[in-house]
């Protein structure tokens, strides 16, 4: 059984999709144990508690230095000897000690067709701007491996999206999320759940 731990930052969306997922039978051989966020208010929490999953605020906020919170999350994860760790929207650059020790077992979901509109201030509604202002024709989502860059670990698994005539921003951003993130996120965990990412 893969034990999941799920960072967020905001209203859990992705997460939902994968506890949705998960009751459905669409992924299988697989838990989610903790979910953590660096935001108190996050509804992701709320989600959590309503799964019966185990919950927790660990902020930079909360402390003085960022190595102390960087300390605090890794031992709240070391906690539950996870085997996936997976950044559904989470807004806090992953402290390098933490990608070497769980190298090739954290992934991320991201709002573009990586190498397309990621790395540093791309985020959230800022992906979609940009698109749009390119003038793309088609955007999406990528499913990746995290290490030490910004968007650059391998790639697992991306779909496209159609950038329609008239979008804003914040129509598009729900496009990518219903028809490309809640696929693919889910899809990447069944894969890597039952032994079947090499493959890909």
């Amino acid at each position: 059984m893969l034990k999941i731990g799920i960072l967020v930052s905001g209203g859990g969306t992705n997460l939902q999709a994968v506890l949705d997922a998960i009751d459905c039978g669409t992924i299988t051989n697989a838990e989610v144990k903790v979910v953590i966020s660096n935001n108190r208010n996050a509804y992701a929490l709320e989600r959590a508690r309503n799964h019966g999953i185990e919950d927790f605020c660990i902020s930079p906020a909360d402390f003085k230095e960022r190595e102390e919170f960087y300390e605090a999350l890794l031992s709240k994860i070391d906690q539950y000897c996870l085997d996936l760790i997976v950044l559904a929207g989470y807004l806090v650059a992953i402290p390098a000690a933490m990608i070497k020790k769980y190298r090739n077992r954290i992934i991320n979901v991201h709002p573009s067709l990586i190498p397309s509109f990621c790395g540093k201030g791309y985020y959230g509604l800022k992906v979609h701007e940009a698109a749009l202002a390119r003038g793309v024709k088609v955007t999406g989502a990528t499913v990746h491996y995290v290490d030490e860059g910004m968007d650059t670990g391998p790639i697992l698994l991306q779909k496209a999206v159609e950038v329609r005539e008239g979008d804003t921003p914040e129509a598009l951003q729900r496009r990518v999320m219903e028809e490309a993130e809640w696929q693919i996120l889910p899809q990447a965990i069944q894969l890597i759940a039952n032994g079947q990412e090499e493959s890909q």
